[in-house]
């Protein structure tokens, strides 16, 4: 309304000054024939100067010398008189809504000053009517014309606060409510990029929120796994260290040769309790990054999986994943993943004495991308496969925490995907690693995201 009335009132004031303008300068070129051969100019003619100029009678002053030099019969008494030459601002704008509010169509006096210094003013009578109907029209248009300018407007505020402002706070409440649906999976921490400073002081606070508040939820589910387990883990660690001290007591007590057989059984006791207690620390800090999702060839990652663990004569590795097929997710998470189960494989193998494969395969469909981990070894022991992703109850081997398995799965589960067994019998056992192909929830499909 602001932009209406700063465009309207000013521009309809102005037009009424150009309109009696131009009603003095046709009036004055009238005068000139007039002035020019007065002897000349009949009443016929006379009457067609005036009408042609729209006004009833034209007086010059020049020489200090007012003269009629044009005249008809005048309607009606003048009503009003306006003299432009002293008019300011206010006084045209006032004027100019006086004439728009009176639709009587009067007779009024207009004073001007000559163009050309034609003289010192020249006054003219005329009718307000059709000056009203000009203004009229003209304000009409006006008004069409600003509310177009304001429309236009409108529309592109109202873009730039859909793009700027609502699709950004619509994001960020997708983000919020995926995370409170699944907040482990890191694929619903917010990653900040609006472009409005304070959303993104917003967005990079929400962020920083969901990163403690999911590693607050992993050390809140692993320390409460820790304190059911603690009376395990105290058991088996006093057994080991039990042990050791009874060898380092024979050493202390006694020069016997079997000293030197008895050393490393001593190490190794040592060496498992203190393995016992890093796995258990380590599993109690939860200080796993969200994944930091990227795209990468799944064949080379397979080839420096079992080129890192260092197969042996009696196993061996079969990989079948196309040369050309590529995933997103974080390489360090993944690689930890299928290190994990690998090894768990060749240990599982190597325990039966003799050979065995392990296979790593990897495919997509439409939805998701999967990799597949399978060995030839003696399967798991059905207590095993019953808490086999729980720490400390998941083990497949003596002496192990269970541990390796349930951060595994909880790295999976930060992709938004799983991992599952598929099969574990006589035959071997079979891993299968599901990754999602959509970019995650509250972030829709496009991978310029990450």
């Amino acid at each position: 309304m602001l932009t209406e009335v700063l465009i309207f009132v000013p521009s309809i004031a102005r037009f009424r000054l150009d309109f009696l303008d131009a009603r003095l300068k046709e009036a004055q070129i009238a005068s000139l024939a007039q002035l020019a051969a007065p002897d000349m100019v009949s009443p016929e003619l006379e009457a067609e100067l005036l009408k042609n100029a729209e006004v009833y009678n034209v007086v010059l002053r020049r020489d200090q010398v007012r003269q009629l030099v044009l005249s008809s019969t005048i309607p009606s008494p003048i009503a009003a008189t306006y003299d432009l030459r002293e008019a300011d601002t206010w006084d045209l704008i006032r004027d100019a809504f006086a004439v728009l509010w009176d639709p009587k169509d009067e007779v009024i006096r207009v004073i001007g000053a000559p163009v050309q210094e034609g003289g010192i003013l020249i006054e003219v009578t005329m009718q307000s009517g059709p000056m009203r109907h000009a203004m009229v029209d003209y304000g009409a248009r006006i008004l069409v014309i600003s509310a177009l300018i304001a429309l236009v407007t409108a529309m592109l505020l109202f873009i730039a606060t859909q793009r700027l402002i609502v699709v950004p706070i619509r994001r960020v409440v997708r983000h919020m409510q995926a995370y409170a649906a699944a907040p482990e999976d890191g694929r619903s921490i917010i990653e900040p990029s609006a472009r409005v400073v304070e959303l993104l002081i917003a967005e990079e606070a929400l962020q920083t929120m969901q990163t403690q508040m999911t590693n607050a939820l992993r050390q809140r589910e692993r320390l409460a796994q820790l304190g059911s387990a603690v009376a395990k883990i105290a058991h088996d660690l006093r057994n080991i260290l039990t042990t050791a001290q009874l060898f380092a007591d024979r050493i202390e007590g006694s020069a016997d040769p079997a000293v030197a057989r008895a050393a490393p059984k001593l190490v190794a006791s040592i060496t498992r309790a203190v393995n016992l207690c890093e796995s258990t620390l380590a599993f109690g800090r939860a200080e796993e990054a969200p994944p930091r999702l990227t795209r990468f060839v799944l064949r080379g990652l397979l080839e420096d999986v079992v080129e890192g663990e260092g197969l042996g004569q009696s196993v061996s590795a079969v990989i079948d994943a196309p040369a050309v097929l590529t995933l997103r997710a974080d390489v360090e998470q993944l690689h930890r993943v299928i290190s994990n189960l690998v090894r768990n494989a060749r240990q599982a193998i190597e325990a039966t004495g003799g050979e065995g494969t392990i296979e790593l395969a990897g495919g997509e469909s439409d939805a998701e991308w999967w990799i597949r981990i399978g060995d030839t070894g003696p399967g798991l022991p059905p207590k095993a496969r019953e808490h086999l992703f729980a720490a400390f109850t998941g083990s497949t081997r003596a002496g192990g925490t269970g541990l390796g398995l349930a951060i595994a799965a909880e790295l999976v589960r930060g992709h938004g995907g799983a991992l599952e067994l598929v099969r574990s019998d006589d035959q071997g056992t079979v891993f299968v690693i599901r990754l999602p192909k959509d970019a995650g929830p509250g972030m829709g499909t496009s991978e310029e995201s990450h």
